[in-house]
């Protein structure tokens, strides 16, 4: 669904069309999706179109980014239910064994078979003496029944347990699967709320929303400059280059909601690939890059740092030098180029604080054409 979307939405983000991101609520159900079409005969400034169509991206972003994140915690469960039916199968292989070794045991007893039957043979025997000897013989066989009746009990005590967790799994990822598929639908909801709002658009609103967009960008940017946070120049570490020349050579790659390369992206599927291609496996969603990673002062930002936007964390993109960043903007874009202020930010945080810094660095040269399009960046769906 989602390249169908983004080949509806190719225009308008040639066009510069904004968009935002919000948080990640879990929804249980899909939310009634607000107005997205300007009511007929009410002409609207352009800053108003402009936060409508934030407001939308946001809230189809806030969905994504919870429906990457049940899918991560699936991924885990269904792993961990998938162990957990391998080690029942042989703690219930370890019971039919511990039951067969009791059967044989009764048996023996019944039959009058065992070790114990044999030393009370030898206590009546003629010579009581020989029996005090072979004293062993009932030793031998009461450990011998302890051991059988333990290995049984604790066989089955541990069959039982893994069973019950075994149960809970399943359980869990039913429950996943279930809010996973509301998500889905969500998403889906969302993004047809954008692609309404921008079929009710003329071609010189798009024109003016983006005129607008690139100015307040171009503002912020200018004001983080002006601030010297942007001044010192802070080479990255190795695993840090190798990400930022990951991330070069994905621009032009299209946005798809939940992808993780190498064909297509979203913006945590982009830096999350970024930094595993460079050795170091990362939180998939960028919520919990944000809670998970270590935190670092925007003016201490070196190549491979990644930039997180909005006070919810839901826009993620990798910081490669000079004030810019590579990031996987929204349905209908492409990965691309932007200034480090194209989105309000949050902060930034660092996958390898205990990387050692290169001598010299040099920054990737880019592919022609990798600044186009729009610079605001949203996690949008995809399926």
């Amino acid at each position: 669904m989602a390249r169908r979307f983004a080949r509806t939405l190719c225009a308008a983000a040639l066009a510069g069309v904004v968009a935002a991101s919000p948080a990640v609520a879990e929804p249980s159900e899909p939310e009634p999706e607000p107005a997205t079409a300007p009511a007929a005969g009410a002409p609207q400034s352009v800053a108003s179109l402009l936060k409508q169509l934030q407001t939308l991206y946001r809230k189809a972003e806030e969905a994504g980014e919870a429906y990457n994140g049940t899918e991560e915690e699936l991924k885990k469960r269904t792993a961990e239910a998938r162990k957990l039916r391998t080690e029942l199968a042989e703690a219930r292989k370890a019971l039919n064994a511990g039951r067969r070794d009791a059967g044989r045991l009764a048996r023996d007893q019944y039959q009058g078979r065992t070790d114990f039957s044999v030393y009370v043979r030898l206590l009546l025997a003629d010579d009581p003496a020989r029996a005090l000897e072979q004293s062993h013989v009932i030793e031998r066989a009461q450990a011998g029944r302890s051991a059988v009746v333990d290995r049984l009990t604790g066989a089955e005590k541990h069959a039982e347990v893994l069973a019950a967790r075994s149960r809970a799994a399943q359980e869990r990822q039913r429950v996943l699967a279930e809010r996973q598929k509301k998500q889905r639908d969500t998403v889906r909801s969302r993004l047809k709320g954008i692609e309404a709002m921008l079929a009710s658009l003329s071609a010189e609103q798009l024109a003016a929303v983006a005129k607008l967009e690139e100015k307040n960008i171009g503002a912020a940017q200018g004001a983080l400059t002006a601030s010297g946070a942007l001044d010192s120049a802070h080479p990255p570490s190795e695993e840090g280059g190798e990400a930022v020349r990951y991330a070069v050579e994905q621009i032009g790659k299209p946005y798809v909601w939940g992808a993780e390369g190498p064909e297509s992206y979203d913006c945590s599927g982009l830096t999350s690939q970024a930094w595993s291609t460079a050795g170091r496996a990362i939180p998939r969603t960028s919520q919990e890059q944000w809670r998970q990673l270590p935190k670092v002062p925007v003016g201490s930002l070196r190549p491979g740092d990644l930039v997180v936007y909005f006070p919810e964390a839901t826009h993620v993109a990798l910081y490669i030098g000079d004030g810019l960043v590579v990031q996987a903007p929204r349905p209908g874009a492409t990965v691309k180029v932007s200034p480090l202020a194209s989105n309000p930010l949050l902060g930034a945080v660092r996958p390898d604080p205990g990387g050692e810094p290169l001598s010299t660095y040099t920054l990737p040269e880019l592919p022609e054409g990798a600044t186009s399009g729009a610079d605001t960046g949203y996690d949008a769906p995809d399926t």
